[in-house]
């Protein structure tokens, strides 16, 4: 069964001006938590003393989710995660040559040093700790630089190596594919008698960040970071919700998420971040289950499945009819019965759909409260 790991507040908080309050992290991790994700990673308590502090509290809060840091491949790292009472820790560390050259100034054999030393010193201060090692920009590393330091940070205690395709590098389909090097990748574990966690954690610099995580997953990945409203570096990560429906109705992973907080979560994230859920965000944007043109609207009143793929009330929402210039009578003969509506004249109802087109032509869609303005007027008011 694959796991979830969200980042929303380590990785999400690291998108330009996002910045989340204590009290709202807390209310963040909760949420992720009654939502089930497996994994909460709560922050790198070496930035701030506030994140440190915070991450202390989230660990404490008795979350059924494994609460998790994120560290350096240095002691000092290690040891503030692990004052905040984790049972999770992620460490990295870039093994590409051009970053052991230019930034670190180490060879490889240094450089696996350092990482083993550090995941051996966590390992030995809390036995039971769940590391992950990453090889930071994996998937553009040289394969042998890669391998040799995920298999030395397995047999130093790690027992998560992420696959980070740190710049939205890899295509599916190609020979850029996150399928076969997950596969190549558990295959030589297996080779050497190991059998870690692979996780994958794709970028969106190409938007295939989720269409990547799926091909990872087909490949045998066990755990897929995410964010909510895919919040993170640049163009960020894979979006939480698009990928909890899709494990759950299409791949029918067994679990016990439920989708239908997805909407709460959203709300809270986008007013805290200050970043608006786009209206045609798939799940969770204000469109995602609307229809507007008169023929789609006429089919999805007699059966929504003629224009929906996903039921919205497994995500606690509803199929919407909008009413702009796009609309037909049978929009609005619908719209008028939710507003209570239900013995409205044809001719009536004919000036009544002439004026919602005229507000629909100005760029507005009506909503009800509207509606029932515009009905009280063309109920009084003969000509338009």
């Amino acid at each position: 069964m694959v796991q979830i790991l969200d980042t929303t507040l380590r990785e999400g908080e690291q998108t330009p001006g996002v910045y989340f309050d204590p009290h709202i992290k807390m209310a963040i991790a909760k949420l992720l938590d009654e939502i089930g994700v497996d994994i909460i990673e709560a922050g790198h308590p070496m930035v701030t003393e506030e994140i440190h502090t915070t991450v202390r509290k989230i660990a404490s809060a008795g979350l059924n989710a494994s609460v998790g840091a994120h560290a350096r491949s240095l002691k000092k790292d290690v040891d503030l995660a692990l004052e905040c009472g984790v049972d999770f820790i992620g460490v990295f560390y870039c093994v590409s040559e051009n970053r052991l050259n230019s930034v670190f100034n180490k060879d490889l054999n240094a450089a696996i040093d350092q990482i083993t030393e550090v995941i051996a010193y966590a390992r030995d201060q809390k036995p039971d700790l769940i590391i992950r090692y990453t090889p930071e920009d994996t998937v553009r590393s040289p394969w042998d630089n890669v391998i040799k330091a995920s298999v030395a940070a397995v047999r130093a205690g790690a027992d998560i190596i992420s696959v980070a395709d740190t710049t939205g590098y890899m295509i599916p389909g190609t020979e850029r594919s996150l399928y076969h090097f997950v596969k190549k990748l558990k295959k030589e574990f297996s080779t050497c008698g190991l059998s870690p966690k692979v996780a994958v954690h794709c970028h969106n610099d190409r938007g295939l960040a989720l269409a990547n995580a799926l091909d990872g997953y087909h490949g045998g990945a066990d755990i897929i970071d995410a964010t909510v409203l895919g919040l993170g570096e640049r163009a960020g990560l894979v979006d939480l919700a698009s990928l909890l429906t899709i494990m759950k109705f299409d791949f029918q992973e067994k679990n016990n998420w439920r989708l239908e907080k997805l909407t709460t979560l959203y709300e809270l994230v986008s007013q805290h971040s200050k970043i608006p859920i786009p209206v045609n965000f798939p799940m969770t944007g204000r469109n995602a289950f609307s229809h507007c043109a008169g023929v789609h609207t006429q089919a999805a009143l007699i059966d929504p499945v003629h224009y929906e793929s996903l039921h919205p009330r497994i995500l606690g929402r509803k199929t919407q009819i909008a009413l702009d210039h796009m609309s037909g009578l049978n929009s609005v003969k619908y719209a008028l019965n939710e507003i209570g509506e239900t013995h409205v004249p044809e001719n009536l109802m004919l000036r009544i759909l002439n004026r919602v087109k005229q507000v629909g032509k100005r760029g507005r869609v009506v909503d009800l409260d509207e509606l029932k303005h515009i009905t009280d007027w063309c109920r009084h008011h003969e000509e338009d």
